[in-house]
């Protein structure tokens, strides 16, 4: 018993946080330049070692988002991903790591802190375009990481997550296209929307922001949608009326 201890390899443990937002029209991810070896001045997801025996991994990710970000994790819907923990993965040693995924509204510019020597946002599909860019298998947990929020989007109500506290359909639907890749028809996602129970509350009140008077929502108490909003069954139909569903 003791020998099979001894063979037993070391197993370092950290976390990754994989912070979604949209900016300028894009699905943003925050990424920091990394100040130290390995891969000095390179990209990759702020992160890091947990710090002692009985540091959980919830703290080790909000503290790792603070120092290395400024950002403060209960501005974030924060949920584990996934564990990665292939041999190789970091050049370290073995080094096992769990992935937060983090969705937020048009988050601040970043404070870069700790072991980042710089913070900022950088669009998705650039950064998975490049995966050269990036440290480690940190484009790994990019994809994963935006293909769980595609996926959140069509079976909760983690869309609203990305919108302020007060929106508008359009707004909302905007953040279903920039998240799916895909146009979606207005009055169809207007009607599918606004149709699930619990999903969105009239606020009562409307705002002239987007052009015309539109109708402010804000999110309701369901956090599952049920009917789903599947991809693929909103796109819109180049015969209808593209009106703006609002």
């Amino acid at each position: 018993m003791a020998q099979n201890l001894k063979q037993r390899p070391q197993v370092a443990l950290a976390v990754d946080l994989a912070i979604l937002t949209v900016r300028d029209s894009k699905l943003q991810i925050l990424l920091v330049e990394r100040a130290n070896e390995p891969y000095r001045g390179q990209l990759a997801l702020p992160g890091g070692f947990i710090d002692t025996a009985d540091e959980d991994l919830d703290t080790a990710a909000a503290r790792e988002l603070a120092e290395e970000t400024g950002l403060a994790a209960e501005r974030l819907h924060l949920e584990q991903l996934r564990a990665y923990g292939s041999p190789g993965r970091d050049p370290r040693g073995r080094v096992v790591t769990v992935c937060y995924l983090a969705l937020m509204p048009d988050l601040p510019i970043p404070v870069a802190g700790g072991d980042a020597r710089a913070a900022r946002w950088e669009p998705v599909d650039a950064v998975l375009a490049d995966g050269d860019r990036l440290a480690f298998d940190h484009r790994v947990l990019i994809a994963d990481a935006v293909e769980r929020a595609q996926g959140k989007l069509e079976n909760t109500t983690l869309g609203v997550a990305f919108c302020p506290p007060e929106f508008t359909i359009s707004e909302l639907r905007r953040v279903y296209e920039i998240v799916w890749r895909q146009e979606l028809d207005p009055r169809n996602f207007h009607r599918k929307a606004t149709s699930v129970d619990g999903f969105l509350e009239p606020t009562g009140r409307r705002t002239t922001r987007g052009g015309r008077p539109a109708a402010l929502y804000r999110r309701g108490p369901a956090r599952v949608l049920h009917p789903p909003l599947l991809r693929g069954h909103n796109h819109s139909d180049p015969g209808q009326d593209k009106g703006d569903g609002r």
